[in-house]
């Protein structure tokens, strides 16, 4: 029998999987508390765009007065920072295996920050391009912060860590979207405070201000209080612990990071990272449609709703999902299993799928947004809050595949690549689809809606591919 020596725990040691322990360990608040709050950067810097960039690419008159064709541009737009960060986020990643966490992250902070101050003064479209490739490819941070929750947890209070991620995430979609929305055109709602002429010629330079302004604070925190998680550049290191890995992951006896190449032929790598890339593809696209589809004018099937008040229900939005997730994702992994809540909370994308079409009907008859719309908008926005749950317990599998804590890194950055390549197909793919759908009006104008009930019956059956973490193993 290999005895295990006890170590001393502070907030930043990783914690010893003991099978042994059957009490849950508490979470080392103040460091976890960080780690999200600088997560919490991330939703704040890429979705407070999603109110007012369609009406900004039609004032900037690329489109040539046809808004149908404004979610071309819109979802090119949304799609460049996924697509510059899947080309770098294993790099990143794979780099914070060997340097540590906290240089990379202040490394992605600071390009946030940067890229959210000229995407506020861009004028012309390449300038958009410009600031939105830079914030991309500067930010592997989501990848990174996973690993720093993996390693500052152990299994017994992972999976309550990993559930607040949502929570933040959601947070911050409710928030940017609200700033997003209510800040533009400040010389217009606020003429005396706001009555230069810089304002006029910039009516977008506020919510990118207060964005690029709220993501430096987290830089400075990240630099000042954020501890070292990475085992080998603890101060203090001793014996290290393995992530418990699952049957057929490779292990690695030389406790270094394991080769992509094996990672990449690992089954039990694959099946979570390939699920964690369908659900972030299904998941953006729905994100990027939903703005677009509330936007666009009555006569071509969508709401006509102004940015301000898509700027409201995606708060009330973020608002209940907060609240959903902090009071019943992790006792429902607690009672239910990882498993049985991810391929439950994954068929909740039905409903919302289908009350696009839904809403276009009645839009089509009533010609107005009456009370029936409004309905079909809450079920929506309700059912997308199931939906969120999934994503917890996708982050427990992913934690769980890893072979040790020197290839965790790895494990998210390849995770977080697979993502952000769906992320980046995601708005461009599915907004270009859905005014092709429209221009062209295939399938009634619903042929977008087919192609992510398609994707969304892969997802189910990747779902049910995924290995049942045992309540031992826990």
């Amino acid at each position: 029998m290999v005895l295990v020596k006890k170590m001393a725990i502070d907030e930043s040691t990783p914690l010893l999987e003991n099978p042994q322990a059957k009490t849950k360990t508490p979470l080392p608040k103040i460091q976890l508390g960080l780690t999200l709050f600088v997560l919490f950067s991330q939703p704040m810097s890429s979705q407070y765009i999603f109110p007012f960039i369609n009406q900004l690419i039609r004032e900037l008159g690329v489109t040539g007065g046809d808004d149908r064709k404004i979610g071309y541009y819109a979802g090119g737009i949304e799609s460049l920072f996924f697509v510059t960060q899947a080309l770098t986020a294993l790099y990143w990643s794979r780099l914070s295996d060997y340097v540590g966490r906290k240089p990379i992250l202040l490394v992605g902070l600071a390009g946030l920050s940067i890229s959210n101050m000229c995407f506020g003064l861009s004028r012309v479209f390449w300038a958009l391009v410009a600031s939105r490739c830079i914030a991309g490819a500067l930010n592997g941070n989501v990848g990174v912060m996973k690993s720093v929750i993996g390693e500052i947890t152990d299994a017994t209070n992972m999976a309550g860590a990993f559930a607040l991620i949502p929570i933040v995430f959601t947070f911050g979609a409710s928030i940017a979207p609200l700033f997003g929305g209510a800040l533009v055109k400040p010389h217009e709602h606020w003429p005396k405070l706001f009555s230069g002429s810089f304002w006029v010629q910039y009516p977008y330079f506020l919510p990118s201000l207060v964005s690029a302004s709220f993501t430096a604070f987290s830089f400075l925190i990240t630099a000042l209080f954020l501890k070292e998680s990475l085992p080998s550049k603890r101060r203090g290191k001793g014996p290290q612990p393995e992530i418990g890995a699952q049957v057929g992951t490779p292990s690695n006896e030389n406790a270094s990071p394991v080769p992509i190449r094996t990672l990449l032929k690992t089954y039990s790598v694959m099946i979570p990272i390939a699920n964690h890339g369908t659900l972030g593809l299904v998941d953006i696209g729905l994100f990027a449609l939903v703005p677009l589809f509330y936007a666009t004018p009555v006569e071509v099937g969508g709401l006509g709703l102004p940015p301000f008040t898509i700027g409201l229900i995606m708060t009330a939005y973020g608002t209940c999902n907060g609240l959903f997730q902090m009071l019943f994702t992790a006792r429902a992994i607690e009672r239910y299993g990882e498993k049985r809540v991810f391929c439950s909370a994954v068929l909740a994308f039905l409903p919302i799928i289908a009350t696009f079409p839904t809403m276009s009907w009645i839009i089509r008859t009533q010609k107005q947004v009456g009370l029936a719309i409004w309905v079909l908008v809450v079920v929506q926005l309700l059912s997308w809050v199931v939906v969120s749950m999934a994503y917890a317990v996708i982050f427990v599998f992913v934690t769980k595949a890893a072979p040790n804590k020197y290839s965790l890194g790895t494990m998210n950055g390849l995770s977080q690549t697979t993502t952000s390549i769906a992320r980046a197909m995601g708005p461009a793919t599915f907004t270009s689809l859905f005014a092709f759908s429209k221009e062209y009006n295939l399938l009634g104008g619903n042929l977008v809606y087919v192609v992510l009930l398609l994707l969304l019956c892969l997802l189910v059956f990747l779902s049910r591919r995924l290995p049942e973490l045992k309540k031992d193993k826990q």
